[in-house]
C-alpha cells in the first residue's frame, strides 16, 4: 500500500495542471481502493460552497457544477467536523442531502475526509460503494493519508493562482481580500511585480511577448552560455571521473542541441510565450514523462533535465534582470523576497512588497521596516501569477492585500496613504526636541541601520545615534567577502554620519536567516546551529579584518562601539574580547592612535538571560535584542508560516526575561538597550521605557512616532502599566490591555494596527 501511495503522490504531483491532478487523484484512489465512486469536493471561498471538481464514478455533467452548501450534506458535516464521516448506509443518515444530477441513486457506502493544509480545509474527499458496509480502519487510514499529502497540491495551487486560472467549471472569481501579517506598517497603491529566484522554474509566470525574434534570441545566447558551463565541468571532471561517469556531460550537450529541447521551447516561442515561460513549459513536460516511466534509470533522467532547465533558467533570469522595467508605482510579489533581490530594484519606485511566505519578523521584512515600505507578508491564498501587472492594494497595518478594488475602496485607502502621510508631517516639529516624558524622565532614540539609505532618513528624525548597525548587509550585495579597505569606507560613513553620537556596529551576523551566496551554510536547522558569534569565532581571519577596519573607521571619531551577537556563554565574550583587543593592539602598531571602544553582547537567547549578570560583568553593555529572543523563548520559527502567528512580543515570558536582563545587569552598574522591534512600537516602547531600559533603538521610519508617545505620557503611567501587564498570564489580553490603555490616554493614532479597513 505504501508503494501505492507513493506513485499516487508522485504522479499526482507531475501533472500538468489543476484539473488533470484532480482527475488523476480520483481515479487512482477509485482504483487503489476498489471502490466504484471517488469524488473530489472543493472549497468555493467567495460562494461558500463545496464543488464538485473531479470524480470517477459519478455523472461527468455533475463536474464543476454541482455544488453543496458549506454545513450541507454529508460534504458539509465532513467540512464541519474535520475529521472522517464512515457510513454503511448514507442514505439513512438525516444529514444525507441527495444530488439527483450525480447518479448517485445506487450508491449507500460512504466514507468521506477532509482536505486540510495549515488547519483549514481546502475541501472534501468521498468514496462510494453499492453495498451496504462500513469501510474498514485501513481503508480509512489510506484516505485519510493521501489526502493529507495532496493537500499541498490544492493548497499551491491556490497560492500561485492555477485555481483560478484553470478551475472555471467552478465559477470561481477571485476574491478581494487576501490576508497575511504586517509586515512594516503603512499603505501603498500600486502596480504588481512578480519576482521570482533565478533558477526556480516552478514559480515562473505566462507572459506574452511581440518581439520573438528578439527572445529567441536572447534563449541562444543563454545556451551558448550554459554549453560552455557543461564544457566547463566536463573538463574540471575529467581529473576526478572515469570516462562512464563522463559520459553524462555528453548527454547533457546532446540535449541541449539547437534540434533537441532547444527547439520545443522555440515552437512555444514562436506562440508568443516570453523565453523563460517557453522553458519552463518544455521542461516541465519533459520531466513529467521521465518520472512516469518505470524504468529507475530513466526516471532519474528527469532530474537530468531540471537541473539543464534551471541553468538554462539562472542565464535568462541574468539576462532580462537588466531589462526589466519598473513602474513608478510598483509593489514587488514573489513567494520569497531575499533582501539582494529587494536591494535590486529602485528604491523610489517601490510603493510596497507582499509575500506569500516569511513573517512579520523575516530578514526581507525588517529590511524592508528599515526601507519604511509597506509591507505584507505570509499572505499564502494570493495568485501571484494573477497580480502580476495588476493594480494592487497593500495594507501593510492589518497586514492584507486588496486586489480588484471598488472605486469608493480605493478612495477609502487614498484617504489612509494622505493621513499617514499628514500625521508624518505633523510629527517632523518633533525632530529636535528630546524623547523626555511629561515628569521629565528622558531616553535616548538610536535607529537600527544597514543601507547607506538609512542614513539621511535617521538624522532627518533626529536620531541620537545608531543602537544596532547590521553589517552583514554590506556582504550580502556582493558576491564576495569585502576587503578590509572596503570595509572601513563603509563603515566610516556610518560613524562620520552621526558624529559624536555613538555607533554600535554588530559583527557579522550570518546563519539563521541569513545566508551569503559566496560562504553557504547548510544545515537542517540553521536557527539553532552555525551562526553570529559563533561563525566568526570559527573564523577568526573574517573576524580579525572586520573589528581592524571597524577601528580604522574610528580614527578621529572615537564614537564606535563594537557588540557581539548571538552570544550564549560568558566563554564566547571573553573570546571575542580577546580577539578585538588583539585586533586594537595591531591597528596602534601600524600608527593608528584609537582609543579601546566599548564592547557589548547582546541578549538574544535565553541562556544569555540566564548570565545576564555574568555577562554584565565582563562587557561595557548589554543590547537586548528581542526578535530573536522572543523567536527562541517561545520555540518560534520566525519565517514558519504555520507558526508565524504564535509569535507574540507581549508573552509574559518575553517581558520578564526582559526585566530580569535590565534588574541583573543594573546590579552591575551596566546600561542596557533595547534594538529589536519591541522598541519601534509605541505600546512595548513605553513598556521597556518603564523596566528601566536605557536605550531604544529602532527602524527610523518609527523614531519620531516612539517620540511623540514618550512625551505624551508621565513615567509614572507607564510604570503603572508595566505593574498591571507583569501581572497577567496571557499575551494576547497584554497586547489587547496596553493598546486600549494607551488609547485612552490619547495615543490611538499612533498605534501601529490602528489604520485598519474591515
Amino acid at each position: 500500500m505504501l508503494d501505492t501511495l507513493r506513485r499516487i503522490v508522485q504522479e499526482v504531483n507531475n501533472a500538468a495542471d489543476i484539473p488533470s491532478a484532480l482527475n488523476l487523484m480520483a481515479k487512482r484512489v477509485r482504483d487503489a481502493m476498489g471502490t466504484e465512486v471517488c469524488s473530489i469536493y472543493l472549497r468555493n471561498e467567495e460562494e461558500q460552497r463545496y464543488v464538485l471538481m473531479a470524480s470517477e464514478g459519478l455523472k461527468q455533467e455533475a463536474v464543476g457544477h454541482v455544488s453543496l452548501g458549506l454545513s450541507e450534506g454529508l460534504v458539509g458535516q465532513v467540512g464541519l467536523r474535520e475529521e472522517p464521516v464512515n457510513l454503511e448506509d448514507a442514505f439513512s443518515h438525516p444529514k444525507f442531502h441527495y444530488l439527483a444530477e450525480t447518479g448517485e441513486d445506487p450508491f449507500h457506502a460512504f466514507l468521506g475526509v477532509p482536505v486540510m493544509h495549515h488547519g483549514k480545509v481546502l475541501g472534501v474527499m468521498v468514496v462510494q460503494q453499492r453495498d451496504v458496509r462500513r469501510f474498514d480502519q485501513s481503508e480509512e487510514a489510506f484516505l485519510v493519508t493521501i489526502s493529507a499529502q495532496l493537500s499541498a497540491v490544492i493548497a499551491h495551487a491556490h497560492a500561485s493562482g492555477v485555481l483560478f486560472d484553470q478551475l472555471d467549471a467552478g465559477g470561481v472569481d477571485l476574491p478581494s481580500f487576501y490576508d497575511g501579517l504586517p509586515g512594516c506598517p503603512g499603505a501603498a497603491i500600486g502596480f504588481g511585480v512578480l519576482l521570482f529566484p533565478a533558477a526556480d522554474l516552478s514559480a515562473v509566470p505566462d507572459r506574452q511577448v511581440e518581439d520573438v525574434s528578439a527572445e529567441i534570441a536572447r534563449l541562444d545566447d543563454a545556451l551558448v552560455r550554459v554549453r560552455q558551463e557543461v564544457r566547463d565541468l566536463a573538463e574540471r571532471a575529467s581529473k576526478s571521473l572515469g570516462a562512464e561517469e563522463q559520459a553524462l556531460f555528453d548527454v547533457y550537450l546532446r540535449m541541449l542541441d539547437r534540434h533537441a529541447l532547444p527547439a520545443e521551447v522555440i515552437v512555444h516561442i514562436r506562440e508568443g510565450q516570453w523565453a523563460q515561460g517557453a522553458l519552463r513549459t518544455v521542461v516541465d513536460a519533459h520531466v513529467r514523462n521521465f518520472e512516469m516511466m518505470d524504468d529507475p534509470y530513466l526516471r532519474e533522467r528527469a532530474a537530468d533535465v531540471r537541473d539543464l532547465g534551471r541553468r538554462v533558467l539562472a542565464q535568462l533570469q541574468s539576462q532580462n534582470r537588466r531589462h526589466i522595467v519598473f513602474p513608478d508605482d510598483c509593489i514587488l510579489l514573489g513567494e520569497d523576497i531575499s533582501a539582494p533581490m529587494l536591494m535590486e530594484v529602485p528604491r523610489e519606485r517601490i510603493r510596497g512588497i507582499v509575500t506569500t511566505r516569511g513573517s512579520r519578523n523575516s530578514h526581507m521584512a525588517i529590511v524592508a521596516r528599515a526601507m519604511g515600505i509597506p509591507t505584507v507578508v505570509g499572505a499564502q491564498n494570493l495568485p501571484l501569477k494573477q497580480m502580476d501587472d495588476k493594480e494592487i492594494i497593500v495594507d501593510g497595518f492589518r497586514g492584507r492585500v486588496v486586489a480588484n478594488a471598488s472605486p469608493e475602496l480605493k478612495e477609502q485607502f487614498e484617504e489612509i496613504i494622505a493621513e499617514e502621510a499628514n500625521l508624518q508631517a505633523g510629527l517632523e516639529k518633533l525632530r529636535d526636541e528630546p524623547a523626555e516624558t511629561l515628569d521629565g524622565v528622558r531616553i535616548p532614540l538610536q535607529v537600527n541601520t544597514g543601507l547607506m539609505t538609512d542614513i539621511n532618513r535617521s538624522i532627518e528624525r533626529g536620531a541620537e545615534g545608531v543602537g544596532l548597525y547590521r553589517t552583514e548587509i554590506p556582504f550580502m550585495v556582493r558576491d564576495r567577502f569585502p576587503s578590509e579597505e572596503e570595509q572601513r569606507v563603509i563603515y566610516r560613513e556610518q560613524l562620520a554620519a552621526f558624529a559624536p553620537h555613538p555607533v554600535t556596529m554588530r559583527t557579522l551576523d550570518i546563519g539563521g536567516d541569513k545566508s551569503l551566496s559566496y560562504f553557504p551554510i547548510e544545515e537542517e536547522n540553521p536557527f539553532l546551529g552555525w551562526r553570529g558569534i559563533r561563525v566568526t569565532l570559527d573564523h577568526p581571519e573574517i573576524f580579525m579584518v572586520q573589528v581592524r577596519a571597524m577601528l580604522k573607521a574610528s580614527d578621529g571619531l572615537d564614537n564606535l562601539r563594537i557588540m557581539l551577537p548571538m552570544v550564549t556563554s560568558v566563554i564566547e565574550a571573553e573570546e571575542a574580547q580577546h580577539l578585538i583587543h588583539r585586533a586594537w593592539l595591531e591597528v596602534r602598531d601600524e600608527g593608528l592612535d584609537i582609543p579601546m571602544p566599548q564592547v557589548g553582547v547582546m541578549i538574544e537567547v535565553p541562556a544569555a538571560v540566564y548570565q545576564a549578570r555574568a555577562l554584565a560583568q565582563r562587557v561595557d553593555f548589554l543590547s537586548i535584542g528581542t526578535n530573536d529572543l522572543t523567536q527562541y523563548l517561545l520555540a518560534v520559527d520566525r519565517n514558519n508560516r504555520q507558526v508565524a502567528s504564535l509569535y507574540n512580543s507581549y508573552h509574559p515570558a518575553v517581558l520578564h526575561a526582559i526585566l530580569h536582563v535590565v534588574e541583573q545587569a543594573h546590579e552591575e552598574g551596566v546600561p542596557v538597550s533595547v534594538c529589536g522591534e519591541m522598541a519601534g512600537e509605541v505600546g512595548s516602547a513605553l513598556l521597556l521605557m518603564a523596566m528601566g531600559v536605557n536605550a531604544l533603538s529602532m527602524n527610523a521610519s518609527n523614531l519620531l512616532k516612539v517620540k511623540a508617545a514618550v512625551r505624551q505620557v508621565k513615567a509614572s503611567f507607564t510604570r503603572q502599566l508595566l505593574n498591571e501587564v507583569l501581572a497577567m498570564d496571557n499575551g494576547e489580553v497584554i497586547a489587547a490591555y496596553v493598546d486600549l490603555q494607551l488609547d485612552k490616554a490619547g495615543l490611538g493614532e499612533l498605534l501601529r494596527n490602528r489604520k485598519a479597513l474591515v
